[in-house]
């Protein structure tokens, strides 16, 4: 349409359109990225041309109104005929030119404007002529698409704004994009803000735009069910929230953590009101790619939908995985640790800054808090802006002081949640066993109450106090699997020691203070081994196998023979092992000579006429049978005191285990290489019940004896011995029940009593003064070197949803514990007016105080546990146990426990409660559903101290 004033004169239309002269931007011009150009059809513009060159304004040359007919196809779709050439069908003018020539002559017949963009090429600048054609369809119907075209300039937002409207998607509805590719593979269009170009998206590909269902899922998401229980998922209605989460095989800690977190009223708003959608950040080189914000959202949608009982967040599981590979695969992992990665992740995705700028920190240099304080928090907003920080972030303030030169350092930095720790006790409860140099003295079992920092002769001396054995007379060993996995010395810290450690501690006769080399004894560790049939490498060690309970044994070093340790040993063992009577062993003599006589590597009768006089080959390379003549040996005499009157002290008759007297039972025939002693067979021989045999520490292989004669006992190295039995004489000699038996102790009755601490006073552990580790040691400015400064923490401003992470768990260099201690903390009013330390002015008392939303439990040990939630549902103010799929309700005496780990409080000012909670019917539901669950509460609570946490999960 021309312009009521008249169009400027001929030259003048010339050098504006084609852009002669200073300060004319014609059509010439370079072009720049995103501004808009029109087509113009190339006849209609070389009649205009010849025009205006004419200078007659009455020229017959007159072009008319614009015309664009010859671009299209036809009239009425005005699509734009392929293959068109520019300069010869079509010039390109920018849209300020355009403009005054439709001021100057119109368009003919209402024709579109043939509007196109200016895209940045990787390596140029160009109008699209042609656009993207993208066929639009929907996931319930694919087979129905429609035609729509975009400048590669336009944003994905955009195609998904046509494809709404093209297919009449109520506002209320949330969509998604999908591209399908060549292969026929489909990927989704996450950033709504990336241009068509960016997205690689070309024509002829098809758009698929997905609704999300009633139910809160994604129709692509779910795993291919039937029909009916889909729609028996979207027809049942329960109360939004109110949710479980499956188990997928040691998950419970990431449910727990996500039920927590569903549990947060503004966050959970935050995505049911879809406003997340705004604000993914996907260039964040520190995020995820929205990734985990969007499968957290999915999660969130379907747990308040209302629509299920419970869901299966597998999708989630595999995200966490994909950009945690700690979480990968099914091992338990903790609550609090996942939650720190998810409320890491759910920031960085939405972080409203999409490019941080380098922030300096600067420390206090003796500037009032209140100043340093709110430039920290600045600098931590320029780089770190979300929903997360609104919602979860608050600031403390750290004080270092040097302790060389006092230089104090004063900085203010942001936290997500407090980690508080608890009161430790500097005791600790030992269980061991003590094991008398008396025989005919059980086992006592001793509950012993030590510092927790104290060594093992800390132990000793607690123990000696019970048994009133010197503690310089006491050795301390950890028995495992029959052998001894370690023997302690006195000066090694208790840390060492584990509370699943099965702890013995020995009585002997010299002082495990003195000198090992220059003492009067030596303290030999005997293991009991029996020799199996045959040599079965599976289940044994070279043919023996390892029993009952080891012995720590002093022997005098004077008196160091096999035959002296062997009596010494019978001494020690006669408790419970019977020895044969004299009848026996008269009746066994002429079985002996018999066999003695027949053995196959054994002296002929000539050798033995030869060897009469008084020497004979007999076992002793490893042990040596005691003849008549050894107990009139002096120098045996003392070792033999022990032993003396043993062989009556339990008759064979009385024994559970005794049994005939068979031909297995005899001693094994000697070799043709066994050593030689004195010993005349017709003499009564004195039956073995095992032999003696030098070791290794773990009694699994032999070591040459080195002894001579079989007289002396002498040790190349380890001092250690294996008492070998034969399968026969230890079924018929040793009675295991009576060598298992042991008895308690009084102090078993003692139990250490943990008072319950007050959750103020953990908060009050989190600001109090403490010094560095060497490991984590200031650098002080002024020093110029690392100290192992003071460090003190307080709380200057706190979030709306304050998080505390109950430090349940210790980690030592030497140990690793759970702390079980029962917190008190409140539901209504946790108060942090008096821990504040940011001055106050005349502020609501309600912004310093916080009631309780959720609870973060783990039951069990540090190896094995269970968790579950507490929490209070935002809606209805009821509040629920969530146990993985399980959801119950529960009364508020139940949430405290000593299984809190991590605590969420709200600032009481942000909470919303019901607005109708008498006449509302939810409400009124939820109160029946509280008195009918009231019986089985109890129930639930005796199921839980009673569980055994060892096979959870």
């Amino acid at each position: 349409m021309a312009a009521e004033r008249g169009p400027p004169g001929l030259e003048a239309q010339r050098q504006q359109v084609e852009g002669d002269g200073p300060g004319q931007p014609g059509r010439e011009r370079p072009l720049r990225a995103g501004e808009k150009w029109y087509l113009l059809e190339n006849h209609w513009y070389q009649q205009w041309k010849a025009y205006v060159e004419s200078g007659d304004q009455n020229s017959s040359s007159f072009p008319g109104r614009i015309n664009n007919a010859e671009l299209f196809e036809d009239l009425e779709s005005y699509r734009l005929k392929d293959m068109l050439v520019e300069y010869e069908e079509y010039v390109l003018v920018p849209e300020e030119v355009w403009n005054k020539l439709v001021s100057w002559y119109g368009i003919e017949h209402e024709q579109p404007p043939i509007e196109r963009k200016v895209v940045d090429l990787p390596s140029t600048q160009k109008v699209e002529v042609y656009l993207v054609e993208l066929h639009l369809c929907q996931h319930s119907d694919m087979d129905t698409m429609v035609a729509a075209q975009f400048s590669r300039m336009d944003t994905i937002d955009a195609v998904l704004k046509d494809a709404r409207r093209q297919f009449s998607v109520p506002a209320e509805d949330e969509t998604r994009l999908w591209v399908k590719n060549a292969d026929g593979s489909c990927e989704r269009l996450r950033n709504l803000q990336m241009t068509v170009l960016d997205a690689c998206l070309s024509s002829g590909q098809v758009v698929i735009m997905e609704t999300r269902s009633k139910d809160g899922t994604w129709p692509s998401s779910r795993p291919h069910t039937m029909k009916n229980s889909v729609e028996d998922e979207e027809l049942y209605q329960g109360q939004p929230g109110v949710c479980g989460l499956t188990n997928l095989g040691n998950t419970c800690f990431m449910n727990s953590a996500l039920q927590c977190l569903s549990n947060v009223p503004p966050l959970t708003e935050y995505f049911l009101n879809n406003c997340y959608l705004e604000e993914l950040n996907f260039s964040n080189p520190l995020g995820m790619k929205g990734e985990i914000a969007e499968a957290y959202a999915d999660l969130i949608k379907q747990q308040w939908s209302g629509h299920h009982r419970s869901i299966v967040p597998r999708m989630f599981k595999t995200k966490v995985g994909h950009f945690a590979s700690q979480f990968l695969g099914y091992q338990q992992h903790d609550s609090q640790e996942l939650l720190s990665f998810l409320l890491d992740g759910l920031h960085e995705d939405l972080n409203r800054v999409k490019k941080k700028e380098y922030v300096e920190l600067k420390d206090a240099a003796g500037r009032p808090d209140e100043e340093v304080a709110e430039e920290a928090w600045r600098n931590h907003k320029r780089r770190n802006d979300s929903i997360i920080v609104d919602i979860f972030h608050g600031l403390f303030k750290s004080t270092l002081v040097c302790p060389k030169c006092g230089k104090v350092s004063v900085t203010f930095d942001p936290f997500c949640y407090l980690s508080a720790p608890l009161p430790v006790s500097k005791e600790r409860v030992m269980e061991v066993f003590f094991v008398s140099m008396d025989p005919c003295k059980k086992p006592e079992q001793h509950r012993l109450i030590v510092p927790k920092a104290g060594k093992v002769l800390d132990l000793c001396y607690t123990l000696s106090k019970h048994t009133g054995v010197p503690a310089e007379r006491m050795m301390v060993a950890d028995v495992f699997s029959h052998r001894f996995y370690k023997i302690y010395q006195k000066e090694e810290s208790l840390s060492c020691i584990l509370d699943r450690d099965d702890i013995f501690v020995y009585e002997v006769s010299m002082s495990t203070l003195e000198d090992p080399a220059t003492a009067d004894a030596v303290v030999l560790p005997v293991y009991l081994r029996e020799r199996t049939q045959g040599r079965d490498y599976n289940e044994s060690y070279y043919g023996v196998v390892l029993f009952g309970h080891p012995l720590l044994v002093s022997v005098p070093r004077d008196q160091l023979s096999w035959d002296a340790l062997y009596q010494l040993l019978l001494h020690r063992l006669s408790r419970y092992v019977i020895q044969p009577d004299s009848e026996e062993e008269e009746d066994d003599q002429s079985e002996e000579e018999d066999l003695y006589s027949k053995r196959p590597n054994g002296l002929s009768e000539g050798e033995e006429e030869e060897e009469e006089e008084e020497e004979t080959t007999v076992e002793g390379s490893t042990s040596q049978e005691p003849s008549s003549e050894t107990e009139e040996n002096p120098s045996d005499a003392s070792l033999g005191e022990e032993g003396a009157g043993v062989q009556g002290r339990h008759s064979p008759n009385t024994s559970p285990h005794q049994a005939p007297r068979s031909p297995s039972s005899s001693p094994s025939p000697p070799t043709a290489n066994q050593a030689k002693r004195k010993c005349c067979l017709p003499q009564r021989r004195r039956k073995m019940l095992f032999t003696l045999q030098p070791v290794n520490s773990n009694g699994t292989s032999d070591r040459m004896a080195g002894q001579d004669e079989g007289s002396a006992v002498s040790f190349n190295s380890q001092p250690y011995i294996a008492m070998d039995w034969d399968s026969e004489m230890k079924k018929h000699y040793y009675n295991e029940t009576e060598a298992e038996g042991y008895v308690k102790h009084d102090c078993m009755g003692y139990m250490l009593k943990k008072n319950p601490v007050r959750l103020q006073e953990c908060i009050e552990l989190f600001t109090t003064v403490e010094t560095l580790e060497e490991e984590n040691p200031w650098y002080c400015p002024t020093c110029k070197k690392h100290q192992l400064a003071t460090k003190k923490l307080d709380l200057w401003s706190l979030p709306e949803i304050l998080i505390i992470h109950l430090k349940r768990f210790s980690y030592t260099k030497h140990s690793r514990e759970k702390l079980d201690t029962l917190v008190e903390f409140p539901i209504r009013d946790l108060d942090f007016s008096d821990v504040i330390i940011k001055p106050r002015k005349d502020t609501d008392p309600m912004l310093y105080k916080y009631d309780l939303i959720a609870v973060s439990n783990h039951y069990g040990s540090l190896r094995d546990g269970h968790y579950t939630t507490f929490a209070r549902n935002k809606d209805s103010g009821t509040w629920f146990y969530f146990d993985d799929s399980s959801v119950s309700s529960v009364l508020k005496a139940q949430i405290e426990s000593k299984a809190a780990y991590v605590l969420f409080y709200q600032r009481q000012d942000k909470i919303r409660h019901p607005v109708h909670p008498a006449a509302a019917p939810t409400s009124a539901a939820a109160t029946r559903d509280q008195e009918h669950y009231e019986p089985c509460c109890d129930s639930h609570s005796r199921e839980q101290a009673n569980r055994d946490f060892m096979d959870v999960d």
